[in-house]
């Protein structure tokens, strides 16, 4: 069985048309597709948008009440502050990092030697984790 797929063609004259009515409100673009027999899902949208007829494109209003507005607002102010925290614990641990290798290659230390004996200090250091 050998099916092939027909790609159809819209002339300029036939997409500013099909826009004009939309656009007119005479029909919404579900109706316009089946009233022209236009099978793309997504067609007329694509001539509106790339026509920069944006008027025959559906509108999306999002309604919030001010108790919405604040949360989102204030967990964008937050995502950013912890972005900022942690590009500023990144860039102090390379610091850190960068200065322990000058001071062991000045001294002629090994540094993972050091890293190693720093870790067991901490681990004396901290109380033992609780299991839950």
């Amino acid at each position: 069985m050998n099916t092939k797929k027909v790609q159809v063609r819209y002339s300029e004259a036939f997409k500013n048309q099909v826009l004009t009515e939309i656009e007119a409100g005479d029909l919404c673009i579900t109706q316009a597709r089946q009233k022209y027999g236009i099978t793309g899902c997504e067609t007329v949208q694509n001539w509106a948008r790339n026509s920069g007829r944006f008027g025959a494109l559906p509108k999306i209003i999002r309604v919030e009440t001010p108790n919405e507005i604040n949360p989102i607002k204030a967990l964008k102010d937050e995502n950013k502050r912890l972005k900022e925290a942690i590009a500023d614990l990144v860039l102090d641990r390379k610091i850190a990092e960068s200065t322990l290798e000058v001071i062991c290659e000045q001294q002629g230390w090994d540094i993972e030697e050091i890293k190693k004996k720093a870790g067991m200090l901490l681990q004396k250091k901290l109380p033992p984790k609780k299991k839950k």
